[in-house]
Parts: C-alpha cells; structure tokens; sequence
C-alpha cells in the first residue's frame, strides 16, 4: 500500500490553480467521503467506506443542489481551517460546531456564499455528536479509487486524511435546483432522548443455539456505554457478559463467541469475546464471531454520531414489509418500531409465492446435504452448509452456490460473500423481498451439481514467514501491558499454541506450520484480501482461541492462528489471532486485481529470518518482487479419499490436541473462579 498515498485527492502543498481549497489546519480528523462509498468489493475485504453518518452528508448536498453522492469532508471531533481559493457555495451539516468566516459566525444546515480568498474556520464539536460534514457545490474533485472517493485512513486506500498544506481541488459535478433549507429532523435528530435507540432486526446468531433465551432479553434491555476505542471500524459498547448456551466454540476456538468464519453486514451487532462491537463502514466483511442482530438502514447514520461514555439501547424489531410494486420509499424509510411483522419475518411463514419448508434457523435437507437459512438484519441472508463443523464439502458448495447466483444475475442481490461454510447474500430491500430471495436461493441450490465431482482451478502460492517477528513480538507486548496482563495466551502466544493442542516443544508447532498446505477458504478476514486458510490434513489443524478482549494494534501482514484457522492480517489495527509471525503484504495496488490470493488457493511458507523479510517486504512495495505461483487445483472427492486412508492418524491427532483443548478450559475455569472469589 505504499504507493496509493501518492495518488490521494490533494495536490502538493504550495499550488495555487485555480478553483481549489487550501488545509490552513487539518482538525483532529477530517477526510474525503463519498456516499454510498466503494462499493463491489466486500468479498475481499474492501469496506465500502463513506460516511459514518450518511443522513448529514446527503443533506448537505442537497442544500447546494449536488448529487447525494457528491464528495464531501468527514469531521470528526475538531474542524478545519480552510481557505479558497475561488468564490463557491458551501454547506455544514451534522453535529452542532461553530462556523465562521474570517472570523463573522455563520449558520449551519444552510447554503453558506464563500468569496474567494475566504478563510472558513469550523470549530470544536460541541455536547452531542462526533462528526459533521462539509459539502462545497459541485463537490470535491480528484480521482476515484475503486470507483469512489472515500477514503479508507487504515490502508490508505483512496487517500489520507488532511494534512496542513494540502490543496483540494473543487469539483465540477453536475447540480441541480438546491434545497431551501434542510428537513428539521436533520437538526433535531442529533438532540435525541439518551440512552439513543437503535432499531436492529435479530439474525444469525441467537438463542438458544448460541445464547440463552434469558440471555439474549439481557443484551437487548441492557443500556450499553461507548467505549473509547470506537472508531468508523466499529463501535465497541461496554455491558452485560452475554449468558451463553454453550460451553466453547469448538473447532473455532475456545470461547463461546468463536465460530467458523461468517461474513457480516455494515451495522451487524457481534460479540467478540464478551465485548459487543457494531460493525461500522470501514469494518470487516469476514469474521470468526456470533452476531446477534443488525442495525437497520434507517439508523445507521446514528453510528457516526455515538461518542465516548453514550449510552445505547437496542429495540428489536420486525424486518421491513416487501416494497409495493413501482414503489420507492424514501432514503429515510424506516418501520415503526411497533411495526407488526413482515410476512416473512423471523420465525413466521415464508410469503405465498416461497417454498414453505424454507424457514429461518432449521435446517433441512438441500440438494446435497443440509442446508439452513438465517436471517442477517434487514437486508442479508446467510446460508449455511451442513453442520457447524469444518467439512471442505460444505465449502465446495458454498463456492457453487456462489458462482450459480453470478451467474444467474438475480434482480436486486448486492454483495455476495463466501465463508468457511456460509454464503452471504445482501439485497436491496426497496428492490426486492426477503422471501423473493429465498424463493431464488432454494430453486438455485436445487439445480447444483453434486460437489464430489467438481474441480476447482487454484494455484500453489509460496510465502516467506519470518517467524517470531520482532514487530509480532511488540504486540503481544502491548497486550499484555495495557489491555489484559495475565491473560493464558500472554506472554508468548506459540507456548500457548503448543499447549492447547498437547505438543512437547515449540519446534513441533513450527515444523506443522512449515509442513502445512493451508487451502484459502475467505478473503478478507483482516481486509484487503487476507486470507483466512486451513491446513488440507487434519493433522496440521493447529486449534487456539482467539484473544478476549481483542487486540488494539496489530502489525500489518501478521501470520496468526484463530479457532482452527490461519490468517494474513491485510492492514495494521486490531485483532485477536495468536500470532508466530510475519509475511509480506496481500494486496498491491499496482496489480490488477491487487488482491494477491484467490479462493482456493493453497499457500506454502518458507522460513526465512527477519531481515531477509523486510528486504522482500520492500521489493514487493516496489514492485520488483513477487510470490512464486504454480496452478494446482481442489479435487473434494481426491480429498475425502486421502481422508479416510489416514483416518487412524487423524483420529489419534485429534484426541490429543482435544484432551489438551480441555485441560486448557478447566484451567481458565478454575481461574475465573478464583479471581470472582477474590
């Protein structure tokens, strides 16, 4: 990612062309966004971005007659100051700041006139809120990347935030009669009754499966707080230790939360561990944790007004009614929150036009197996494939599945997103229903062919591991000293690796890792194409829990085991894998496509020292260095025969690692035990 700084939206500092902005003073974070952001890539790991508050963003627009999706700057906290080089229009919406002109206090949430040469200064953000959005007519210029503007600060990609200096060059969009004055709920809305209220649809991941009954009424009556790590990945809530069903997450990890990747939506409600964090615009697509429910469409926007200390309620609520035909509800459509439920709501009866023996969370026999569908918020549906256990057949269908709905187009399905053993299907509900989607999934999956007999093309990619990396070894440190000393995976996460899984000495989990052949089952659990992967022998299934709580800070292209899984952490930022090492980067956007991995792939490792590796890290940012690739290909039933020919290995492996898996959880038992006794 080094290069994609360079093609950001400002110019040098010190240009004078006309019709452009000069960043006197940048403000505590302010970037470029654009609305609905970068859309088209979330299967790999490319959050769509755009604003944390759409709401905001759109009406500034609006007041100066530019498309809704118009760049404009996200401010967060503390304001810019900003000077212009050419008279333009301009508008500031979002939470309550001061504004002035050359020092003369202006209005927000109206059309503001800027001369040329005029100094708009936008201050501290005050009582309610953490952003406000500034729009100028015509938008903002420079090129997209990806198809849009937004800038995604963590990877760089489609920019930075402001620096001094910077010059932003003003848009020539085409625009149109502007708005008088913006809809009072705009301004109103920021003043809401505390705790806020956000309206979620439940889905995928409840009781009595995952959460006790009991359990799940807590979480939703709680009044959670707002943590002061939420940022636009997502905001991290403080409250009540869920009550779960079960005792671990068995293959996925130790903890109850784990589960065998799943992918999530913008606003999903999951539960890392025992912390609940909502799933903002620049948050993952692919992860390993339980998601209670998602926050509808219509309250998003509430996101990127949630500050540290705000408390939060959850109102669970029906999913919204299929669209009336030729009918388009506005942007701010939203049900009551007493709506009665959709016909196809969860646990009621599919609509008339649906096969009736689709209902949500049973599962039942599909063309090839089990097959159960889940509701995931409002707009999303994940199929899962077979039991909640890694099976490689689950994923070969998920992968059919997959191609079948490309290539069948159906009308109104956004984002598709294949997992470990679930497939995610988003849709456009002003377009289409969620019993009309499921009427298209059953009759798709009923024609698919059976997976046995199916080849799927990859390639061998050889990676270099530096192992016990220096800047891997720093973030375990950091953990350990401010966010959980004591915790069992601390102070060394490949002791605890070792142990978990019942071998004698750490040269054993590096000679399975070095061994392994790990398929390529998600892209994008840590962004940008990182690969979640797993070892092709059960014999190299290296099983571990992930941290609890996360990490904050995670070097970039970190190698790490999470449940019974390996992933390549895409960009620096939080995560919770016990790590054993480093790679090179997973994505370059001097190729084309910059994701460097495909779906079932199978990576190899060579070890090499520490600074062999950043001599190879360098040239691949370079450029001049690239992984060694030969094709290869995934043949299911060539799989299940080398299966059952090592089945007493495998089942000998497998007793030790989960006699070891055991001991390990009765020590943490006892542990908490005692510390609750203290």
């Amino acid at each position: 990612m080094a290069g994609e700084v360079s093609r950001v939206e400002v110019s040098l500092p010190g240009s004078r062309s006309p019709g452009r902005v000069e960043v006197v003073s940048p403000g505590a974070l302010t970037t470029v966004q654009d609305w609905p952001g970068r859309e088209g890539f979330w299967h790999v790991g490319v959050p769509p971005s755009g604003p944390m508050d759409e709401r905001s963003l759109r009406a500034a627009n609006r007041l100066l007659g530019n498309p809704e999706g118009a760049p404009c700057l996200e401010i967060t906290l503390t304001g810019p100051r900003l000077r212009f080089t050419s008279s333009c229009r301009a508008a500031v919406t979002g939470a309550p700041l001061s504004v002035a002109l050359d020092g003369a206090p202006l209005a927000q949430w109206s059309a503001l006139e800027l001369p040329s040469g005029g100094v708009l200064s936008l201050g501290t953000i005050r009582g309610v809120g953490v952003r406000a959005y500034l729009a100028v007519r015509g938008g903002f210029g420079g090129p997209a990347t990806m198809g849009s503007r937004s800038v995604f600060a963590a990877a760089a990609l489609g920019g930075r935030p402001l620096r001094g200096g910077d010059m932003l060059p003003l848009g020539s969009l085409a625009t149109g009669e502007p708005e008088s004055a913006a809809p009072p709920r705009f301004e109103l809305a920021l003043a809401l009754e505390r705790p806020r209220r956000l309206r979620i649809v439940l889905g995928p991941h409840g009781a009595p499966e995952f959460l006790t009954a009991p359990g799940l009424e807590q979480l939703l009556a709680a009044r959670w707080r707002v943590h002061h790590h939420s940022d636009r990945t997502g905001v991290r809530l403080v409250g009540p230790r869920p009550a779960w069903s079960r005792a671990d997450g068995g293959e996925a990890g130790l903890h109850p939360s784990n589960i065998l990747d799943a992918p999530y939506t913008v606003g999903a409600v999951m539960l890392a561990g025992d912390t609940a964090v909502i799933v903002g615009p620049d948050g993952p697509s692919l992860g390993g944790f339980v998601s209670i429910g998602a926050v509808i469409g219509a309250d998003r926007w509430l996101l990127g007004q949630l500050r540290a200390g705000d408390e939060v309620q959850f109102d669970a609520i029906a999913a919204r009614p299929s669209p009336a035909p030729d009918a388009a509800p506005p942007p701010d459509a939203a049900p009551a929150p007493d709506a009665a439920p959709a016909p196809d709501a969860p646990g009621e009866p599919a609509a008339p036009h649906a096969p009736r023996r689709v209902v949500f969370d049973s599962p039942y026999e599909g063309a090839h197996g089990l097959l159960t569908y889940r509701r995931a918020g409002e707009s999303a549906v994940l199929v899962e494939f077979g039991e909640q256990s890694l099976d490689l057949r689950s994923r070969v269908r998920v992968h059919a599945l997959q191609e079948a709905l490309r290539c069948e187009r159906v009308a109104g399905l956004g984002a598709i997103t294949a997992g470990v053993r679930a497939l995610q299907v988003q849709y456009d509900p002003d377009r289409t229903s969620c019993a009309a989607v499921l009427d298209a999934l059953e009759r798709i999956e009923r024609g698919l062919t059976d997976p046995r007999g199916q080849v799927i093309p990859g390639r061998t990619v050889r990676l270099p591991l530096s192992w016990r990396h220096s800047e891997v070894e720093r973030a375990v440190e950091r953990y350990e000293r401010s966010v959980r000393a004591g915790a069992p995976w601390c102070p060394d996460n490949i002791d605890f690796i070792r142990r978990v899984n019942g071998l004698a000495r750490e040269q054993d989990v590096r000679d399975i890792v070095l061994s392994a052949r790990y398929l390529v089952l998600g892209l994008g659990d840590v962004y940008l194409g990182a690969p979640v992967a797993v070892p092709l022998d059960p014999r190299h299934r290296l099983v571990t829990t992930k941290y609890n709580p996360a990490r904050t800070w995670t070097p970039a292209n970190a190698v790490g085991i999470g449940g019974v899984f390996l992933c390549v952490y895409g960009i620096e930022g939080p995560g919770g894998y016990q790590l054993i090492g480093r790679t090179v980067q997973m994505w370059d956007q001097k190729e084309d496509p910059p994701w460097r991995l495909r779906h079932f792939d199978q990576l190899r490792f060579d070890a090499v020292q520490e600074e062999e590796l950043e001599e190879l890290r360098a040239a691949s940012a370079a450029g001049s260095w690239r992984p060694r690739v030969e094709p290869a290909a995934f043949l299911l039933a060539e799989h299940e025969r080398s299966l059952r020919r090592r089945a007493h290995a495998i089942a000998r492996f497998r007793a030790r690692r989960e006699a070891a898996f055991a001991a390990e959880r009765e020590a943490w038992l006892r542990d908490d035990e005692t510390a609750v006794a203290a």
